[in-house]
């Protein structure tokens, strides 16, 4: 005869004389032993890959303790920062503030042959045929003083790159001596230098001056504003009023380039030297027109 199936939920006797079943669950509870842990318990502890990632955690939790900075820790004060401060300023060469102004101005800087032309008047620092510019939109447009270009059909812009290539006046505003350059082709990756406005100048302020004096360059000066709208009186032609002063070191063949503020912005157009001897050089007296005269010629909004 058979006996019941221990396991079985099933109501059927397995035969004739079979009168009863027995609950699986039932059986299990009488049989095995209440303080034996779960099988799988017990097959991931026999696991190594489980103890390895156990032994892990274990550890990592351990070096982080070791490493974790201790919450009392003081933070610095002022006078640790200034400690600081000082020793970097110390050991460290920092870079003069003209030379981080050029080095942000000059791929924007171009220089400017004419061909043929007229001559400058006195105290215009423009060299006969030579002369600076810079850009000042996207397309290449290139600001420049008027007397560097005058009467000229035949015009040459060299880039900061290297390249070369004819121009065409395509503005000119001759009472206030700025001019518009268009170049015929310019470099693929050009950008136009930043403009401001010259209403936060005041007299001793870092100005750096950039140009092809006597053809060289480009050439980096650096001086200090020395003063506010002042006026430039040119035989035979309106005076120049509203300039800015300053003394930063420019030549003939300087005119046209950009005056920039500390902050590498161009704030004027370097246009003329007061000079009472007759060499025409720099006597420490320079004159550059504002932005702010010079964005109607330019055709940029007045800032």
């Amino acid at each position: 005869m058979k006996r019941a199936t221990l396991y079985s939920r099933s109501v059927k006797a397995t035969d004739q004389n079979q009168t009863a079943v027995v609950d699986s669950s039932a059986a299990t509870q009488t049989t095995e032993p209440k303080s034996k842990p779960p099988a799988r318990l017990t097959r991931a502890l026999k696991s190594k890959t489980f103890l390895l990632a156990l032994g892990v955690l274990i550890g990592g939790f351990a070096v982080w303790q070791l490493t974790a900075p201790p919450s009392e820790q003081a933070s610095l004060n002022q006078a640790d920062v200034e400690s600081i401060v000082m020793e970097t300023l110390a050991t460290k060469s920092l870079p003069a503030r003209a030379a981080q102004v050029a080095r942000q101005a000059i791929p924007s800087i171009v220089n400017i042959r004419t061909l043929d032309g007229e001559p400058p008047s006195d105290n215009l620092i423009s060299a006969k045929g030579k002369g600076a510019g810079f850009v000042i939109k996207d397309d290449g447009s290139i600001l420049t003083n008027h007397h560097v270009v005058a009467g000229s059909d035949r015009i040459l812009v060299t880039f900061a790159d290297g390249l070369v290539s004819p121009a065409a006046v395509v503005s000119a505003q001759p009472e206030r001596d700025l001019a518009v350059l268009q170049p015929a082709r310019i470099p693929d990756d050009l950008e136009p230098i930043t403009l401001a406005a010259s209403g936060q100048l005041a007299p001793g302020d870092l100005v750096v001056a950039i140009g092809f004096p006597f053809g060289e360059g480009p050439s980096v000066s650096s001086g200090v504003v020395s003063g506010l709208n002042r006026t430039f009186s040119l035989s035979g032609q309106p005076d120049l009023e509203g300039l800015i002063q300053f003394d930063a070191a420019v030549n003939p063949g300087s005119s046209g380039g950009p005056l920039l503020n500390q902050n590498g912005e161009v704030v004027g157009v370097v246009t003329a030297i007061l000079n009472p001897a007759p060499s025409g050089t720099f006597a420490g007296v320079g004159y550059a027109i504002t932005m702010d005269s010079a964005a109607n010629a330019a055709g940029i909004p007045p800032f």
